[in-house]
């Protein structure tokens, strides 16, 4: 069975920007089947909107089925596997500037906080998460100016995910000029195994 990857952006994204096509290409050329949806109304993301459009796109998860996520990616990622049947488990995810606890730098753009906040405060049960996820890694930079680091610990305490910290990486976005992220490419490759 080929193994899928499911690259998901982040409020805002699409999935032509930063490193997401130099990530596809790599992981198309080491036989795996790679799948970036555009996410709907990117700059409105409702979970009530994308979880949905995840689902239809995946369509069966299995352990033979990874993600990638970016950002409120991350969340997407956690909210549909919080939705899958109880016997279910994909093969791992990969979490890069993922948050459940708190964000920064909102305040300058209008109904932003609004859109966070319902995010943020939508329950999510990261135990039943954890449990349709064999491995997973969470990867934040100590400079990110959105996510704050204490978001790491829901990661490392509730997903049990192995945190990596990389440096001066800023938000892992375009604006960055991040077009390859090699740690990325290294770590889904190990959880692929």
């Amino acid at each position: 069975m080929q193994k899928r990857v499911f690259i998901v952006h982040g409020w805002g994204g699409t999935p032509g920007e930063g490193w997401f096509p130099w990530l596809r290409y790599e992981l198309q050329q080491r036989g795996f089947e790679v799948i970036v949806p555009q996410m709907p109304d990117t700059e409105n993301p409702r979970i009530e909107k994308w979880i949905p459009a995840l689902a239809k796109v995946v369509r069966k998860a299995d352990e033979d089925t990874y993600f990638v996520g970016h950002s409120m990616g991350c969340q997407a990622i956690a909210r549909y596997l919080e939705t899958l049947p109880e016997e279910t488990q994909v093969g791992g995810a990969v979490f890069v500037a993922g948050f459940f606890k708190r964000l920064t730098g909102l305040e300058s753009e209008e109904g932003a906080q609004e859109i966070a906040d319902s995010w943020l405060n939508t329950p999510i049960d990261l135990a039943l998460v954890k449990s349709h996820l064999k491995k997973s890694v969470a990867i934040f930079s100590d400079n990110d100016p959105d996510v704050p680091p204490e978001n790491k610990n829901a990661f490392r305490d509730e997903l049990e995910s192995t945190i990596l910290v990389e440096h001066g990486k800023g938000h892992f976005c375009e604006d960055d000029k991040i077009k390859e992220l090699p740690i990325v490419l290294e770590t889904l490759l190990e959880l692929a195994k």
